[in-house]
């Protein structure tokens, strides 16, 4: 079975003298010859994003400051949710490929992770849009100690 499967920011090539379709056309056509299904890149980004923190290990995705521009992001009204940061992608007509940027939490095997970002990332994306992942890169950036608070101001002083 073939699918046309082409994203938004994907090259467009005319098909001059070329039949899309071929053979008897109508109500007896198999479905999957009667149109063109586009993936948007933003797409393929916010199933990767999701599909990398589900795997544990994952603190949080995106390098320092894009991570404190998400946070300020976050708190205003409309800013959206941040899934796809720390997230890149190239989509073509058939393939994927994905850059991560992530934090692992401190204790984990960063190899194992990575790993298993990986598997999670290509599943997620292959299985929900049908594009083949030719490639996941992964940067760690952060290591997230226990101790750490995601936000948490310093102390001003020792006397209020």
């Amino acid at each position: 079975m073939t699918d046309n499967i082409t994203s938004v920011g994907a090259d467009s090539r005319s098909d001059t003298g070329v039949s899309a379709l071929k053979g008897r056309t109508g109500a007896g056509t198999p479905a999957e010859t009667r149109g063109k299904t586009t993936i948007a890149d933003g797409v393929v980004a916010k199933i990767a994003g999701m599909a990398a923190r589900e795997v544990p290990g994952i603190h949080n995705l995106g390098a320092g400051m894009a991570r404190a521009f998400g946070a300020m992001r976050e708190r205003v009204p409309g800013g959206g949710g941040g899934v796809t940061r720390g997230v890149k992608v190239e989509v073509g007509e058939r393939q994927a490929a994905v850059d991560l940027d992530v934090v692992v939490e401190y204790g984990v095997s960063i190899v194992d992770v990575a790993a298993d970002v990986r598997t999670n990332v290509i599943s997620a994306v292959e299985r929900m849009t049908g594009l083949e992942v030719v490639e996941v890169n992964i940067a760690v950036d952060d290591v997230h100690l226990p101790d750490e608070e995601e936000g948490s101001e310093p102390d001003e002083g020792r006397v209020r």
